[in-house]
């Protein structure tokens, strides 16, 4: 089968096209074909090799979600599963190939109406947005700033945050055009990438902050909490914040701040599937909506990649084999 490693860390020239053995499902496994395959931000922070200290090499298989049809089941699995279209997560890797192997309990059958593009665009991200407004104590009337509101995870928050009573939902972003985008999504307020807006209504300060950036701007970003604000860290694309950041906590003492990151894989399984079976349902009853900047061939997984490192992407590209 085709598939794409990481040849050399760092550019996405790095990335490159090879044939793998077709995979066999292990007990409790199933294989799935594909017919569409996410690109995550996740996936762009292991190929520049920020990583490596975790264990990631090079010849590494990226991708972690896949769409499309189980042809093969392993040991223990339930034959019926054979012939469905699927959502499937293979973990942090495996996912950029012509099959994709994955644990049944991360396979989720794909209701009607919803394409494999949106399933992949929607089904890591969707419930990482659920889970991070939770972990926020988010409760109607606060305001709410997505920062990196423009991939696949601010999206989905802006829009969770919204249709649940936010006081107002502000977001940082690159352009003119991206922020009355976010606004038809449900941002009340758009603010540049230093999270400074020119409007005289825009808000002063938020009771949460769910950051997808991380960064150098992320202590800014704490300074902008109002008294017991709540600041959730669910990525960091835009690299690693300063060491430092935890003082501004400090200086902020008086203020009663709280500060957390956030990972699914905290989440017990059953509650990850319950969410994404939801928010797939809504998806393909045109309740939540779903943004695919682009569908490109799995052998411009480089290109993909050019274009999020040059902050093209309004949502998520999706590869197709």
């Amino acid at each position: 089968m085709k598939a794409v490693v990481i040849r050399a860390f760092g550019a996405p020239a790095g990335l490159e096209v090879v044939d793998l053995p077709a995979p066999v499902p292990g007990p409790g496994q199933v294989v799935v074909a594909t017919e569409a395959i996410g690109v995550g931000g996740v996936d762009a922070v292991i190929r520049r090799g920020a990583l490596a200290a975790h264990g990631f090499r090079e010849g590494h298989l990226l991708g972690s979600e896949v769409a499309g049809t189980v042809t093969a089941v392993g040991e223990g699995v339930d034959s019926s599963w054979t012939g469905r279209r699927v959502w499937a997560f293979t973990g942090l890797s495996g996912g950029y190939a012509e099959q994709a192997v994955a644990r049944v309990e991360d396979v989720l059958a794909l209701p009607d109406g919803l394409s494999g593009a949106d399933a992949v665009t929607l089904g890591g991200s969707g419930a990482v947005a659920h889970f991070a407004l939770r972990k926020a104590h988010f409760a109607p009337g606060e305001t709410v700033l997505v920062r990196g509101a423009a991939g696949s995870i601010g999206i989905t928050a802006v829009q969770l945050a919204a249709r649940s009573g936010a006081g107002a939902v502000a977001v940082t972003t690159s352009s003119e055009e991206r922020g009355a985008r976010l606004r038809e999504l449900g941002a009340t307020h758009v603010l540049d990438r230093s999270g400074r807006s020119g409007a005289p209504d825009a808000p002063t300060g938020f009771d949460v902050v769910i950051d997808v950036v991380g960064g150098p701007g992320l202590p800014d970003a704490l300074d902008a909490l109002h008294a017991d604000g709540r600041y959730v860290l669910v990525g960091v694309v835009g690299g690693q914040p300063p060491e430092d950041f935890g003082m501004r906590l400090v200086h902020g003492f008086r203020k009663s701040l709280t500060f957390a990151t956030f990972s699914a894989d905290t989440v017990p399984g059953p509650d990850l599937q319950a969410v994404r079976a939801e928010q797939f349902a809504e998806a393909a009853r045109g309740e939540l909506r779903t943004v695919v900047h682009d569908v490109l061939p799995l052998d411009r997984a480089a290109d993909a990649h050019r274009a999020m490192d040059a902050g093209e992407v309004f949502g998520r590209v999706v590869l197709t084999p």
